[in-house]
């Protein structure tokens, strides 16, 4: 029997706020999960990413297996140890990192065989490898393998895709429950393909179904389709997806993104976005995404964001991280980062507390409305 469940506390039209529980501890949903790469969120201790709100964060698959390599980690002591974060983690499978980083790889029914980017040593990755990768990293929530069908693809391209990840995500689930403890204890997910026709989609949706995976997450979105086709996919594809188990939708994203997908019924993010932005200087608040490298901020006394409890915004200027940022300072990177990601975890606590007040419309008004008054004037402007 599972340590994993999954319950919903409150709904607000197709939305819905709940808990995950896993091994390591709750989750609340609407979660925002922090990529963490390379066992590591960049620029932030693993504590600090906690302080930020965070309940889980994402390891990559591809990137540990390479190095330092999922048996060195294991020998270690397990992903969580190793990286010193005590709660969920939750590794993808490793076949979109496969498909956009590897050299000359080869997709065949058996998996995908790549030279890898670091060294150009040669590898083979296959449903039941990335079981064995993810349980030896001690992952709480694993993904199935799977094929990220690239977008634009014809019809018949998607279908053959999707049918490859359909029968990669069985044997997936064959290799995740082998009578191990690590199966015992945690979660194995299915992820849902098809691109953006709904004919596939609902079949690839039946297809896991039939297999009964313990969450369900939404792949092949946010590869350059557009808000307006993500959402359109969104909308048919959610009418499919079972109520009771977890929804995850994979790599999304902007903040107005992620307020759609919660509203369409999503219950899990990821996404590089806040901390990548951070390391470039644009930072995320209220009022829409502020750019950092501007002159406009280079005497300004103000936080990037008065609502914000980060220590960036507690206890730092606008001047003060322009500076940073300008000089190339590491201290920049961090504090930018840092707001970020609390930036991100306000957002999400909000989604949750509207949708358990039945206020999520209301939530979303002023969300639209705030981003569309801009960045606060600079000073000396009337």
């Amino acid at each position: 029997m599972s340590n994993f469940s999954y319950s919903i506390t409150a709904t607000d039209g197709n939305a819905r706020t709940g808990i995950i529980n896993t091994v390591r501890g709750e989750i609340r949903t609407p979660a925002f999960m922090p990529v963490g790469t390379a066992a590591t969120v960049k620029a932030m201790k693993p504590e600090t990413v906690r302080e930020t709100g965070a309940d889980i964060v994402l390891g990559n698959t591809y990137h540990l297996m390479l190095r330092p390599t999922a048996e060195r980690i294991a020998s270690l002591g397990g992903l969580h140890k190793f990286m010193n974060w005590h709660r969920p983690i939750l590794t993808d499978s490793g076949g979109f990192q496969v498909m956009s980083l590897a050299k000359l790889r080869k997709i065949t029914e058996q998996g995908v065989s790549f030279q890898s980017h670091i060294d150009g040593s040669k590898h083979m990755l296959s449903p039941e490898r990335s079981m064995e990768i993810q349980r030896l990293l001690g992952a709480n929530i694993v993904m199935a393998f799977d094929e990220c069908t690239p977008y634009p693809a014809t019809q018949k391209q998607t279908e053959e895709s999707m049918l490859l990840s359909m029968r990669w995500a069985q044997r997936s689930y064959d290799g995740f429950h082998d009578g191990s403890e690590h199966a015992q204890q945690n979660a194995l997910f299915g992820i849902v393909q098809g691109g953006v026709y709904e004919k596939l989609r609902h079949h690839s949706i039946q297809a896991l179904k039939e297999i009964d995976f313990q969450g369900y997450a939404i792949g092949g979105l946010a590869v350059g389709e557009g808000q307006e086709l993500m959402f359109e996919v969104l909308d048919f594809t959610m009418a499919q997806m079972p109520i009771s188990k977890p929804r995850y939708l994979m790599g999304v994203g902007k903040p107005d993104d992620i307020v759609g997908a919660v509203v369409r019924g999503i219950d899990m993010f990821d996404c590089v976005l806040p901390s990548r932005s951070g390391r470039t200087g644009q930072a995320f608040t209220r009022r829409g995404t502020v750019n950092m490298k501007n002159n406009r901020h280079i005497d300004d006394p103000r936080p990037l964001d008065s609502e914000c409890s980060c220590s960036a915004c507690q206890n730092y200027s606008r001047a003060y991280i322009a500076h940073l940022i300008r000089s190339g300072e590491i201290l920049g990177l961090m504090l930018m980062t840092e707001h970020n990601l609390t930036y991100y975890q306000d957002l999400m606590a909000g989604l949750r507390d509207a949708i358990s007040q039945k206020k999520l419309s209301k939530f979303v008004e002023n969300f639209h409305e705030m981003r569309q008054q801009g960045d606060i004037e600079p000073l000396g402007v009337k």
